[in-house]
């Protein structure tokens, strides 16, 4: 019966433990995922994502301040979720910002080469 009785005693502390180590371990992929979302914003940002994108900025970040929440709340998943979802928006105006950034550089040099040319042609007359 004692033997029986420390094998439950041994069962039950196993599944604690390994319960405590599942929640434990959903906090830190959490944190890291709003980290790095954080730091995606941040760059979208830097990128002009604001002022080329001005709606995928504007979700990346109310998903940034819900994941904050999400995680003041300590619902992780969520946080996680929500930081996934920011990150994906973010990169996507960093996208958005460097094409229009690489056009508005084509089109002038576009300009530049017409310039050049019309130049060429007045003085070969």
């Amino acid at each position: 019966m004692k033997n029986q009785s420390r094998l439950w005693q041994a069962a039950l502390c196993g599944v604690a433990v390994a319960f405590a180590a599942g929640c434990g371990s959903l906090k830190t992929p959490a944190t890291a995922d709003v980290a790095v979302s954080s730091a995606a914003v941040d760059n979208a940002a830097g990128a002009g994502g604001a002022q080329f994108a001005p709606v995928e900025m504007s979700l990346a970040r109310e998903k940034m301040a819900l994941a904050h929440k999400a995680m003041a709340a300590k619902d992780y998943k969520r946080a996680s979720e929500l930081a996934t979802q920011a990150q994906s928006d973010a990169k996507l105006a960093q996208s958005k910002a460097n094409s229009a950034k690489a056009q508005l550089a084509a089109d002038a040099l576009q300009d530049d080469i017409r310039v050049l040319r019309e130049e060429l042609e007045r003085s070969a007359k």
